[in-house]
């Protein structure tokens, strides 16, 4: 017989009364084996308090070991936890004896154990997934318990929520201990245990400023042991350098907001459909500019420096764009704050070859400890990051604090709302590691745990049950103060679909209760939107009802939509080959003999219909003439077997053809496009991809750089690659081609494809060129200006006025679309205009459109595009009905009244 052992933790105690567990199991090396009871089989729940237990030959052994039978309840699971715990249907249910349910909150703070007993001896031992049971004795009640830091009438009350924790103390520092004073020299308090599972601690108000760990003792089921954490405060108000301790700060403390800042507020959207965001990281902004001070460049602080950057942003802002989306600069843990180790010299990294992969060896060597990285590694939710404040010091308690707020204010001056990215789908770790909050104060229940009791790792590593009401609770205060505390406009969601449609429906009833009278903003104009991708152990709903695509209508929480973005590019962000085109870099009209674009016809047909539907905004239930002569349904479209159209209002998504991830846009052009195509063509291609989102019915999003063609030359994945690689230069010097092979760990595979095209200096756009693709971007925004045709807010107006005429026809060309916004029916949106032509012409050669209804009626080239950076597309005409449309350009023409 197999000596006995504990197999994970396998069951899932669900509620005080019932216990579920697998009836088939795999192990280590993917065998799988049935685990089921049988008429000489019964089942045990076994609890030892001291955790003290001995497994041999007997079985199960501790001086306090209590062994409780459990009866499987043939009828299985009730339709309530059916409808809570989906995933667990099929499994075999134990009903937990009457008499020691009132003993459930105490033998969750021990070690519990499920066993199957078969003939006397026990057969099968397993551990327990307890999150589900800690949220039915105490989730809801708790819901309420303030938790953190709170201030009021002087006095600060802590509030810790350890359900299952023995004991929890506070440690205190003074004010001025520096960074991570020995714990030997803390003051020590023990903290009072609530009925609902929070621990609280009051102080009087002289404390703001001190340093503080709470010290839980805890059971651990990872470990087997009773176990002493220290930890920082989840709902961390501040922290020291390093987030080595929590800090005590009132946030509504005016010594730590810049001047005016109740008056800082970003401009207001009529509409969400208003919204025009530019994605950007805190840390790219600044690093290359030269006017802004060496010491600031880097910085929150950089974002109120007069340099290059600040220009760039106010000339985008005056040509249209209102928000600005920057990357994680929440608390993580992949950068640190202090004793960075330094990246290479720029000076080393330009004397090798375009094609060389010394660049990337040479980044890699000191990535993990240097000071660049994305951020999609949450620490605290509720704290700026240190590592962008101007100076290590700065990074210490409320510090961080002002200057995020400085650089929130200083965006609000350019004009620009702020939208800041959120990442409640994982943490940077969990268990027992020095990083892991969470798992060290309430063990296994913050995180999504798979089949064995680890923590399920799709989103990266360490997913976070948002399922969990007070993982919830924590997500919606977060999102709450950073709103309320810092006058954030907006809010990303990083991997959304593996959080629930109720976590966001929650985000966003928080959010709309707070007034401009009472909180200093306007929460109901928060713009919310994320990355409704459906995947991972969450997948089609396994678990709850995901905030996906399609499952987000009359939320007003927006998503990603993918079908435009691979329409325009052409095929899926990891595509084996790369040089898949698509309607905006060349599929069927500029081909690259790629063997993956076999069918070019076919193709560019099927991407020309998500295209006409993401400019309507992606709608549902829009009749599109498609290409091959039919019209149907948005939602009768394929997109990889889903439908392509899921939303009921073109604001349910936001437009995008590159963002951080993946290739930017230049880069996708540059691996896709004929190498033989002038500069001048590949600028106005990156012009017409940016337009297709740009003048769409839907919010949009464009990221830094895609206006410069920024490349980080041909990174797929850039989110450790250091400064070299991530370049942003606002003067378009060094757009970041030709900065050798990109990493090895996510790009090797490719190098074969990608050392050709380094190596081809003819790629490298000059700074005119960037500046010239600078002015037509600018262009398009102030194109989408110029009308409110173009953001007509409703889905009911988009389908009374916007429409495809040549579509399907004999008429139509293939790269070409013509896309008609009648002002003429329905209610009068433009008082100035009859309407709006809009042809999108990917061809290398001038195109004619001829829509008959409109010969007779006088339409012009918009003033905006008359008045635009280049000839080519001031050629554009229209005479009789017919447009006349450059190549490679994108014309838009204004129907006067007579």
């Amino acid at each position: 017989m197999p000596s006995l052992k504990i197999d994970g933790a396998r069951a899932v105690w669900i509620d005080e009364h019932t216990i579920a567990v697998p009836r088939e199991m795999d192990d280590a090396s993917g065998a799988v084996r049935t685990w089921r009871g049988d008429d000489v089989s019964d089942w045990l729940l076994m609890w030892s308090p001291s955790a003290q237990t001995s497994i041999g030959e007997g079985g199960v052994h501790a001086r306090d070991l209590t062994t409780i039978p459990l009866a499987v309840n043939a009828a299985g699971m009730e339709t309530r936890q059916r409808a809570l715990h989906p995933h667990l249907v099929g499994h075999t249910v134990l009903r937990v004896p009457d008499q020691w349910q009132r003993s459930v909150a105490e033998m969750l703070t021990g070690q519990l154990l499920v066993a199957r007993r078969t003939h006397g001896r026990i057969a099968e031992l397993t551990g327990l997934q307890l999150g589900p049971v800690i949220d039915a004795v105490y989730g809801r009640k708790a819901y309420a318990d303030p938790q953190g830091p709170t201030f009021h009438d002087g006095r600060i009350q802590l509030g810790l929520w350890a359900p299952t924790a023995r004991r929890v103390d506070l440690l205190l520092w003074e004010p001025d201990a520096g960074p991570a004073p020995r714990v030997e020299t803390a003051r020590r308090r023990s903290m009072m245990r609530g009925p609902h599972g929070t621990w609280t601690a009051r102080l009087a108000g002289e404390a703001v400023g001190s340093r503080y760990l709470f010290e839980v003792h805890v059971y651990v089921p990872s470990t087997g042991r009773l176990e002493t954490n220290l930890v920082t405060d989840p709902y961390s108000s501040g922290l020291t350098v390093d987030s080595q301790r929590s800090v005590l700060v009132d946030l509504e403390d005016p010594a730590w907001m810049p001047d005016d800042w109740a008056n800082s507020v970003g401009p207001r959207l009529v509409s969400l459909a208003d919204a025009a965001v530019y994605e950007l990281h805190v840390r790219d902004f600044s690093m290359t500019d030269a006017l802004v001070p060496e010491d600031l460049r880097g910085s929150y602080l950089a974002f109120g420096v007069d340099g290059h950057g600040s220009r760039h942003l106010r000339r985008l802002a005056r040509a249209g764009l209102n928000t600005v989306h920057l990357l994680p600069c929440f608390d993580v843990t992949s950068i640190p704050e202090q004793a960075l180790q330094p990246q290479p010299a720029e000076e080393e990294l330009r004397m090798l070859a375009p094609d060389s992969p010394v660049q990337q060896k040479l980044v890699a060597r000191g990535a993990a400890h240097d000071a660049f990285n994305w951020g999609y590694d949450p620490y605290h939710w509720g704290a700026p990051e240190g590592s962008y404040t101007s100076r290590p010091e700065a990074a210490d308690g409320a510090r961080r604090t002002r200057e995020f707020r400085q650089m929130v204010h200083a965006l609000h001056g350019l004009g620009l709302r702020v939208v800041m990215d959120q990442v409640f789908t994982h943490t940077g770790a969990s268990g027992q590691n020095p990083f892991s909050v969470l798992d060290r104060i309430v063990p296994g229940y913050h995180h999504r745990l798979d089949a064995r009791g680890a923590p399920e790792g799709s989103t990266a590593a360490n997913n976070v049950a948002t399922e969990r009401l007070m993982t919830e609770r924590l997500m919606v205060d977060m999102v709450v103060r950073w709103a309320k505390h810092y006058h954030v406009d907006g809010f990303r969601f990083d991997l959304m679909g593996h959080s629930s449609v109720r976590n966001m429906a929650r985000v966003r009833a928080a959010l709309d209760k707070l007034t401009l009278a009472d909180d200093g903003v306007d929460g109901h104009g928060v713009y919310l939107y994320g990355e409704g991708w459906n995947f991972g152990e969450v997948a089609d709903n396994a678990l709850f009802t995901q905030a996906v695509q399609g499952q987000l209508s009359g939320t007003r929480i927006a998503t990603f939509n993918d079908r435009i973005r691979d329409a325009v590019r052409g095929g899926r962000p990891f595509d084996e080959d790369p040089r898949r085109q698509g309607f905006g870099t060349g599929l069927a009209t500029d081909p690259n003999g790629a063997a993956c674009n076999r069918e070019p016809e076919r193709m560019l047909g099927h991407d020309t219909d998500l295209l006409m539907l993401g400019l309507t905004g992606n709608l549902a239930d829009y009749l599109v003439p498609c290409t091959d002569g039919t019209t149907r349904r948005g939602a009768d479209i394929d997109y990889g077997g889903r439908p392509a159209g899921y939303a009921i209002e073109p604001t349910d998504v936001i437009n995008y053809v590159d963002a951080h991830d993946n290739e930017t846009l230049w880069d996708a052009l540059l691996l896709k496009l004929p190498v033989g195509m002038d500069m001048g063509s590949r600028i106005r291609m990156n012009t017409l991809c940016l337009a297709t989102v740009a003048l769409g019915q839907a919010p949009f999003l464009w990221h830094a750089g895609a206006d410069l063609l920024r490349s980080k030359s041909l990174d797929r994945n850039s989110y450790n690659a250091g400064d070299w690689f991530n370049r942003l230069d606002w003067t378009g010097e060094d757009n970041g081609f030709g900065h050798g092979l990109p990493s090895a760990d996510d790009n090797m595979t490719r190098w074969h494809w990608l050392r050709p095209l380094l190596r081809e200096s003819s790629l490298k756009p000059t700074a005119e060129d960037v500046m010239e693709a600078a002015r037509q971007a600018e262009m398009l925004l102030r194109l989408r200006r110029s009308t409110r045709l173009f953001r007509l807010g409703t889905a009911e107006l988009v389908r009374t006025k916007l429409s495809f005429p040549l579509s399907g026809t004999e008429r139509a060309v293939p790269g070409v679309i013509t896309m008609h916004i009648d002002d003429r029916f329905g209610p009068r949106i433009d008082q100035d205009l009859l309407g709006v032509v809009v042809v999108f012409n990917t061809r290398g050669e001038d195109v004619r459109q001829e829509i008959s209804g409109l010969a007779g009626e006088r339409l012009v080239i918009n003033p905006v595009q008359l008045d635009g950076p280049t000839d080519v597309m001031r050629r554009a005409r229209f005479d009789g009905g017919v447009f006349e449309v450059p190549a490679r350009t994108v014309a838009v023409f204004n129907h006067m009244p007579s």
